[in-house]
C-alpha cells in the first residue's frame, strides 16, 4: 500500500517567496500520495488590519466575526489556496484546491462558546469525506486544503489548519500508512525557545505534560501539539515537527521532533 504524507505549512513560509518555492520543490519531489494543508494567519491579519478590521486570538485561535470570516476566505480558500495550487501545477504534481465546502470534503460544526469565549464563525471538524479524497490521491492528484470549511447549511467556518491537517490524517488512517508533518519557524519543540540547539528529538506525553507546566510551550504551540497526539492515538503512524526550510529532512525523520506515545 502506497503511504501518505500529509504536510502543514503556515504563515511563516508563505509570507517568504524564496522559502516557499523551496518547500514547494521539495515537495513536488516527494514520493507516494500527499496532501497539502495550509494557513495562512499571517496574511489574514494584515489584509484585516488594512481594512481596519480589529482581530482577536486566544490561546493560538482567531475569534472570528463576520468581517473576520470574510477575510479569512479571501486569503485562505482564495489568493493563498491558488497560488499554491498553480505553484505545484508549475513543478507537474497535478494538485486540486480545496476548501472544506468542495465536494463536501470537510464537514464542521460551529463552535460552541467555552468558558465565556465565543469564537465567532470557527469550526470543528465532525466528518470527513475520504472516498473523495481517495480518489484524488489514487489518481495522482494532491488535494491542496485551506482553512476553510462548512457546516452544511451554508455558512463557511474558519476552522484551526493544524486541526484539518490533524483530522484527515485520522481520517485517512485506515486507508493509508499516514505520516503528518507540521511545519513551523522553530527547528522542533525546544526546551528553552531561545536556544535552536535545544531541540526535543522525541516528545511524549509524559515530557509533554512536564513542559506545559513549566510553561515551555504555550500559545500556538499546544493546539498543535495537542493535535499531534490526538492523530497518533487515532492510528496515525508518525507525527513530526520542525522547519520547513529543511523540509526534506524533516520528511525523512533527520530532523525536527518526533511525536510519540
Amino acid at each position: 500500500m502506497q503511504s501518505l504524507t500529509i504536510l502543514k505549512i503556515g504563515g511563516q513560509v508563505l509570507d517568504h517567496a524564496a522559502l516557499l518555492n523551496q518547500v514547494l520543490d521539495a515537495w513536488s519531489n516527494t514520493p507516494g500520495h500527499k496532501i497539502l494543508v495550509h494557513g495562512g494567519g499571517k496574511l489574514a491579519t494584515q489584509l484585516a488590519e488594512k481594512l481596519g478590521i480589529p482581530q482577536t486570538m486566544i490561546e493560538g485561535r482567531r475569534i472570528t466575526d463576520d468581517a473576520t470570516l470574510d477575510v479569512a476566505v479571501m486569503v485562505y480558500a482564495g489568493l493563498v489556496n491558488q497560488q499554491l495550487v498553480a505553484g505545484l501545477q508549475r513543478r507537474g504534481l497535478n494538485a486540486w484546491g480545496c476548501s472544506g465546502a468542495s465536494g463536501n470534503l470537510i464537514l464542521s460544526k460551529k463552535r460552541a462558546p467555552k468558558n465565556g469565549v465565543d469564537y465567532g464563525w470557527v469550526g470543528d471538524v465532525i466528518a470527513i469525506h475520504t472516498q473523495s479524497i481517495s480518489w484524488m490521491l489514487t489518481a495522482g492528484i494532491c488535494p491542496v486544503f485551506s482553512a476553510i470549511t462548512h457546516d452544511g447549511q451554508g455558512h463557511l467556518l474558519n476552522t484551526n489548519a493544524d486541526t484539518i491537517a490533524q483530522s484527515l490524517a485520522t481520517a485517512l488512517a485506515s486507508s493509508f500508512p499516514v505520516k503528518l508533518v507540521y511545519t513551523f519557524e522553530k527547528a522542533g519543540v525546544l526546551l528553552n525557545v531561545e536556544d535552536e540547539a535545544s531541540v526535543v528529538r522525541r516528545l511524549t506525553p509524559a515530557l509533554y505534560d512536564e513542559m506545559k507546566l513549566k510553561g515551555q510551550v504555550h500559545s500556538g504551540m499546544l493546539p498543535k501539539l495537542d493535535n499531534a497526539f490526538a492523530a497518533l492515538q487515532s492510528g496515525v503512524q508518525t507525527v513530526v515537527l520542525g522547519k520547513a526550510d529543511v523540509l526534506i529532512e524533516l520528511l525523512d525523520g533527520q530532523s525536527g521532533t518526533e511525536i510519540s506515545l
